[in-house]
């Protein structure tokens, strides 16, 4: 398995990538005699033109996953209906444009981010999907909740009527070593167990979002249920 920067692919149209990551998918899905069809496959399309975007949903992707509102935002009035996942950092002064779009959010990394997503959700008379994202390596850049901090912040934030808590996500280190990679999403699948025999009313542990282009066969293996995969389909990210 090839991993980490150095992680090579052969690039073909975005219908044959997709393919290809299918594929992968099914193949990593048999080790642990996993069913493909648990998996959602997030296309990443941060810096994709919109044109790409159609071109992997005429392909059948179904779900789109974004970093940034304001590109998102840019970039909707000219994408065929699909499901949008915000899949990076969200500021609280974004959240009220991010809930105008994004039917997901994985990154909810904070009491007062989720506190603001409660406020603005019922304002608009909705209650969304959220991951909390967790931090299971201690790269300095990463955000997330701290893996000993996690039931308690879910506790605290369980009685929220307008964001409903499906899972957890983290990003694992980004390096050619497996083992770090597979600790990280190990850990996440373990806390996910923790909580979910806690059976704290209102909350779901249905979804472990973790893996990404290098990674996501590992993280299949270690019980992810949503990978999020831009490179793989895309090509190398354009800046």
């Amino acid at each position: 398995m090839d991993l980490g920067l150095n992680f090579k692919i052969k690039m073909g149209t975005i219908a044959e990538n997709l393919d290809s990551v299918r594929k992968r998918i099914e193949a990593a899905c048999e080790r642990p005699g996993r069913n493909p069809a648990e998996i959602m496959l997030v296309a990443v399309t941060k810096t994709v033109l919109p044109e790409q975007m159609n071109e992997a949903i005429e392909a059948g992707v179904t779900q789109i996953g974004e970093n940034r509102v304001r590109e998102a935002w840019e970039k909707y009035p000219h994408v065929r209906p699909v499901t949008w996942h915000l899949v990076g950092h969200l500021q609280t002064n974004k959240v009220k444009r991010a809930l105008q779009l994004f039917e997901w959010i994985h990154s909810v990394d904070s009491f007062h981010l989720a506190e603001k997503i409660e406020h603005e959700s019922a304002k608009f008379e909705r209650t969304i999907p959220i991951l909390l994202e967790v931090k299971t390596s201690p790269e300095p850049t990463k955000f997330g909740v701290p893996v000993g901090e996690t039931l308690e912040f879910v506790k605290k934030i369980s009685a929220f009527g307008h964001i409903q808590i499906e899972g957890l996500m983290t990003i694992a280190p980004f390096t050619d070593e497996e083992a770090p990679i597979r600790k990280s999403f190990k850990t996440l699948r373990e806390l996910r167990d923790h909580i979910a025999k806690a059976k704290i009313p209102g909350v779901r542990m249905n979804h472990l979002s973790m893996g990404m282009s290098h990674d996501f066969e590992i993280a299949i293996e270690e019980g992810a249920t949503i990978v999020r995969i831009g490179t793989a389909i895309f090509g190398p990210r354009q800046t």
